[in-house]
């Protein structure tokens, strides 16, 4: 008797939470506020994504083609699969002592779970997400990027 007693309770909680369901989804066809689906790709050119979007990592350069990266690894370290490969080199600076520089920033867009710990960590917060989503390709060594530009250099105010 407990049996039949416990499938109609199961059955009427199902029916219960089907009906409280389709009440969301009813009011929201009813009285639509924002429309947060967008036409893609449709709207491409007017498309922006949210500002908390995990994009690609990037590297902001200036007008100057400077970046605030001191190749401290520390993004490198708490990378969970390493996405992150940074390459630096030893400097001699017109004191004499010798100094580490980036030499190459290298990211593995294939391998990156976006999960922002190298966003986080960083010191000086040289690197962020992009709003960029589009990453189809046919071959995968173009998700392997060089985020540091050619010829760039580390800002003056940065603080090592």
């Amino acid at each position: 008797m407990n049996a039949i007693i416990d499938y109609f309770k199961e059955l009427f909680k199902g029916i219960k939470t089907l009906l409280t369901g389709m009440k969301v989804t009813g009011y929201y066809f009813v009285h639509p506020k924002e429309i947060i689906t967008q036409q893609y790709p449709e709207n491409r050119k007017k498309l922006k994504m949210f500002d908390r979007f995990k994009g690609e990592v990037t590297m902001p350069h200036d007008e100057n083609n400077q970046h605030k990266c001191t190749a401290c690894s520390i993004c490198e370290i708490n990378c969970p699969n390493g996405s992150i490969e940074v390459i630096s080199k030893q400097v001699e600076k017109a004191d004499g002592k010798m100094k580490k520089e980036l030499d190459t920033y290298i990211y593995k867009l294939s391998m990156c779970t976006f999960c922002g710990l190298c966003i986080k960590v960083c010191p000086q917060d040289a690197i962020v997400f992009s709003q960029g989503f589009e990453h189809a390709v046919f071959n995968k060594e173009k998700l392997i990027k060089t985020l540091n530009q050619p010829g760039s250099s580390l800002k003056e105010k940065v603080k090592e």
